[in-house]
Formats: C-alpha cells, structure tokens, sequence
C-alpha cells in the first residue's frame, strides 16, 4: 500500500493552476521568429511561467538530425516539434515554437493534435516581407541562395504557405521586438493562457 504523500501549499497551487500552451511562431527565414520567441520567453519567465522555447535549429540538429529539406522531411520535422510542443503544453508548460514550418498542411496537423489532445495552441505569423528578410539576412541563407551555394530556400526558390487565418499576425519591420512580444503576450492574456 503506497503512503499519501503531503504536499505544500505551493505545489497544490501549481497543480491548480497548470495552464500550458503552445505558442507556435512561423514565417520566412529572418523573419524575427526567434528573436520574438526569446523576447517574449524572457517577459513571461520574469512573471514566474514555465518556459521552453523550441528553435527550429536547436531541433534539427537533436531531434531530427538526418532529415533534409524534402517536402516530406519538412513535414516530418515540423509533426516531431509539435509532439514534443504538446507534450510541454499539456504538462504547463508555454513551449514557444520559432519555426518556419513551410506547409498550411504540416501546421494545421500540429493544430489537430492539439485539438485531440485538448491543448492550447496559438499561431503567430510572423509576416516579414521577403524583401526584409533577404536584407537581415540573419543567417546568410539568402546571400547564399543567390550565389548560387544553396536551393531550396523558403519563400525564394521553395514554397511558403502563408497561413489564411492565423491567430495574429505580427509585421515585424513596422514594430520594435519589444512591441513585437507584446502583441503576443497580450493575445494570451486575452486568451486566458497566462
């Protein structure tokens, strides 16, 4: 027979009080994804949340090492993100999600999952135009491209669905960061996640 185990007044608060979310960011490349992401993941941890950010990068190399740039290990890496996003999630954690996630169809099978599983989820667009993104140039991806050293590239020489109807869209290049992370935090408050 197991003994009962006593809790403080502090975890009987918290496994009162355990609202989770993903909050999942897409948009071109250098569209200020990650930086929104770490923004915002540093407002909400000083306001005492539990926080995970997700970055897309930091998953290829870990999580989805091996997959390329196809159509199908695209989506296959976007559905390995959003199955580690619910898991957090569902246990009250916000798991931001910087990731481009090129296809309407990956994402709304992320959105699905969470549905089922009765977990929050709030799409942000991040949608930074092309022409800003090519000029941040975060990474050099684009000055690649157009030398030549790489295809593929989203929303150059590879498709980006931009999504119909997120729950908000974010211009980055008319906003500061700060303002940026604001609108977000302000919709989840709204919505009750925070």
């Amino acid at each position: 027979m197991r003994a009962a185990r006593l809790m403080t007044t502090e975890q009987i608060s918290w496994e009162n009080d355990v609202t989770g979310a993903t909050i999942w960011l897409t948009g071109l490349p250098s569209a200020g994804k990650t930086t929104i992401a770490h923004e915002l993941a540093g407002r909400l941890r000083a306001e005492g949340k539990r926080v995970e950010l997700l970055d897309g990068d930091e998953i290829r190399e870990f999580l989805s090492a091996g997959l390329g740039f196809s159509r199908e290990d695209r989506h296959i890496n976007v559905q390995r993100i959003g199955f580690v996003a619910e898991l957090l999630a569902s246990n009250g954690v916000l798991a931001l999600v910087p990731v481009i996630a090129p296809y309407a169809d990956s994402r709304e099978a992320v959105r699905k999952r969470h549905q089922q599983e009765g977990t929050a989820y709030v799409e942000v667009h991040v949608a930074t135009p092309v022409e800003v993104c090519s000029v941040r140039d975060v990474k050099g991806l684009y000055a690649k491209q157009a030398a030549g050293e790489i295809s593929g590239l989203t929303g150059v020489d590879d498709p980006y669905e931009e999504p119909e109807s997120p729950d908000l869209r974010i211009e980055s290049q008319n906003q500061t960061v700060q303002e940026s992370a604001a609108a977000v935090h302000a919709l989840l408050t709204e919505r009750g996640l925070l």
